[in-house]
Parts: structure tokens; sequence; C-alpha cells
């Protein structure tokens, strides 16, 4: 059974372009990605579609889940504009996949799309139900799963760490898409799967704090959503499979933003049956 690695991001060389031709963010500036959160060097050498199966060989990986990251800030683009790039960035992405021999798969940016097995989705969009209202539906009625990801932060307050964001913005965010899908959103799409990057930013262990509220929290063991370890270790992962079960956590890597090795290693450290479940059995019923 092939392996995954549910989280990772990708530019196709169109993407690339457009982004350097924009002067307003995103845009790509003098080796440097420039959104509404700052300006971050990337290396765009690992955009390579060559490189990245290099890549997929050394982890032992056979299977990668490419996203447009919603962190770029599209959002706050108007419509027309978001829907060019996002447009852009599908076609391309599809042609890549249809001619990688089975190396690569893609989440569609925002909706679905014909021939897209998922959907990757601002975290925000969670906090709004009647707004996420139409594609919601609409990827429920396809079968299709919901990959939501961080969208792009302000920016970090004066004298405030370089990782503020990284550390406490991202995770603040899928800490309030999840309390929200398990506040309203399960109950309004009962059968969508939906995956949270970054363990939700660990809104899972505040099941206990939301117990005191009264909450019935065996509502959100719930066979229907799943978290992605990208970017965390053995404490947490540990964590969520003794709340949730081994069945309910994927393997994804954050590729290129991160070293896939820490997290890979840390699935890898519980065993090999483990490891199966989080890149090989779980993935594979996600992506079908």
């Amino acid at each position: 059974m092939a392996t995954y690695d549910v989280h990772q991001h990708f530019w196709p060389e169109a993407f690339v372009t457009a982004l350097r031709a924009r002067t307003t963010p995103p845009h790509l500036e003098n080796g440097e990605i420039v959104t509404v959160e700052g300006r971050f060097g990337v290396d765009l050498s690992a955009h390579d579609p060559d490189a990245r199966i290099q890549a997929l060989d050394r982890d032992e990986v056979d299977v990668a889940v490419l996203s447009l990251q919603a962190s770029l800030g599209l959002e706050h683009l108007d419509a027309g504009e978001r829907e060019e790039l996002e447009e852009l960035w599908a076609q391309e992405t599809s042609s890549l996949v249809a001619g990688s021999n089975g190396r690569f798969l893609a989440l569609s940016p925002s909706r679905p799309r014909d021939g897209f097995p998922g959907v990757c989705f601002g975290a925000s969009a969670l906090l709004d139900p009647d707004g996420a209202g139409p594609v919601l539906d609409e990827a429920s009625q396809l079968e299709l799963p919901v990959f939501v990801h961080p969208v792009a932060e302000a920016p970090a307050g004066a004298g405030l760490p370089f990782w503020w964001t990284w550390v406490a913005g991202y995770p603040a965010q899928m800490q309030a898409a999840y309390l929200a899908w398990i506040g309203t959103g399960r109950q309004r799409w009962p059968k969508l799967r939906v995956v949270f990057a970054l363990l939700a930013g660990g809104a899972p262990f505040q099941l206990e704090r939301l117990a005191h509220r009264g909450v019935d929290v065996r509502s959100a063991l719930d066979p229907n959503t799943f978290f992605d370890v990208a970017t965390y270790g053995r404490r947490a992962i540990e964590l969520l499979i003794q709340t949730f079960g081994v069945h309910q956590l994927v393997y994804g890597s954050d590729t290129p933003v991160v070293d896939s090795e820490p997290t890979l290693a840390a699935v890898r450290g519980f065993g090999e049956s483990v490891a199966h479940v989080l890149q090989s059995d779980t993935p594979s019923g996600l992506m079908r």
C-alpha cells in the first residue's frame, strides 16, 4: 500500500511567474515572498517537481498531497483576483499530477474542482458557517475531504519574537477553527470528512477544559475528523493517539516550509504498525 504525505505545498512555474509579476501582496521580490505578514526568504528550487520527487524518495514516501497554502493571504484579495490566481494554480497543478505517475495528488484551493480528490480551506472560514456553507455543502455532497489550513496573519506586534505567528498565531487559528467545528459545524455536516492541519493547533488538548462548561466532549470523538501531525513530535502525537485513537491521525510534513525529518522520525518512532496507519491506511481512505 502506498505511503502518503498529506501536507505539502507547491508552486508551479506559471504560478511563480504570476507572483513575480505582481506588485502587491502576495508577490515575489528579490528571492522573498511578500505577504500581508511580512517578507520571507524562499527557496524556489524546492518547487522543482524532480527535486520534490527526490525528497519523497529520500523520505520513503510514495505520494505527496499538494495544496496552495491559505497562509499566502489570497483571502485578502478581491474575488476576481483571488480566483484568477487559484485557478492558475489549479490548472498547472492538475497537469503536474496527471504526468506524475501517481507521485502527486492535489487539493483544490477554496472550493471543489473537477479532478481534485479534496479541498484546501482556510481556517478562518469555519468561524462563519453560513459563509462557508456553499463550499462545505458541495464537498459533503461530493464526499470530498476538506483540509483546514491557517490563513495569513496580521503582522506580529512590535517587540514580539520572530516566531510569534508560527507558534502563537497559526495554532490559535486552528484551535478556533476546530472548536467552531465541534461546536456547530459537525452537526450541520455530519458526514463531511475534515482534516485539521497542525493537530488543530493543539485544540484537542482543551477538551477537559471544555467539559467544565458542561459540554459532552464525547461528541469530539468523531470518526470523520482527522488531525495532520505536521511540525509536531512524539509527545504531542502520543497525546492525540491516547485521546482519539491512531486512526484519526495522518502524516503531513509541511514541505517545503519546514524540514520533514523531525516529524517523520517521530511518526516512525511509534513502530511500523502506527506509521502504517498514519502514512497509508488513513490517508488512502481520505484520498479515495
